[in-house]
């Protein structure tokens, strides 16, 4: 058997310090994880579980080159820790969440906030906000083995220079072996697969020509620029 045309690449991406590429299953993406950020969107953080929504794999960029999206008038930036797994299963144990992690990353869960927002009130799925072309620029992964797993340090976005987000990664709401074993409860989880952990207060609208600047304490940074 053969295909009726050319599969796809497999999307990917690159390790640090590495010649071999990380190949992505699925992403998942964790909503509203810090506190001042679920104010800033008009929700309360104690009242809700953890809640996820995805981006395809198609969706990453790795070039540093975020082309402003069409059908959209206010796209926005949201910088975040990324979790890469090796391994998963179903039911994972929050005490052996971490042993499924590869390493870490640095995104941009990029979003057109207009169409998210009509999506919110017509109680639609969130995906032509979050899972359009190009949408989750990412930087290189960095191996677990050699950074560890942060727990704490500074998650930063810069925007033409300017501090626009930061926060901390001790802050999120739900933590990281909260969040691999309260996904493996709804999914079965599979080397591949990225989390987006979510991000910090500060997140805004995005211009052609602006330059973006992420850092996440440990893990490194990731410089995109909107064309």
């Amino acid at each position: 058997m053969t295909y009726l045309f050319d599969p796809p690449p497999v999307p990917a991406l690159p390790i640090a310090g590495s010649d071999k590429l990380f190949p992505v299953h699925r992403i998942y993406c964790v909503g509203r994880n810090y506190a001042e950020h679920t104010r800033e969107m008009g929700f309360d953080p104690d009242k809700e579980p953890p809640f996820f929504f995805m981006k395809a794999p198609d969706t990453l960029v790795t070039d540093g080159k975020f082309p402003y999206p069409s059908a959209s008038q206010d796209v926005h930036w949201e910088i975040e820790l990324v979790v890469a797994l090796k391994s998963g299963g179903v039911n994972i144990p929050r005490a052996e969440a971490m042993k499924h992690v590869y390493g870490y990353a640095v995104g941009l869960d990029m979003t057109r906030r207009d169409l998210q927002g009509v999506a919110k009130k017509m109680g639609r799925p969130w995906e032509v906000g979050k899972s359009f072309e190009k949408a989750a620029p990412c930087s290189p992964i960095v191996p677990a083995e050699k950074i560890g797993h942060p727990t704490l340090g500074a998650i930063w976005l810069d925007v033409n220079g300017e501090r626009r987000q930061t926060g901390d990664l001790s802050q999120m709401i739900w933590d990281i072996p909260s969040q691999i074993e309260y996904l493996s409860g709804l999914w079965e989880l599979r080397a591949g697969d990225l989390i987006f952990t979510g991000t910090p207060a500060g997140v805004g609208a995005v211009k052609k020509g602006d330059k973006l600047h992420g850092h996440v304490d440990g893990v490194g940074d990731l410089e995109v620029e909107v064309i």
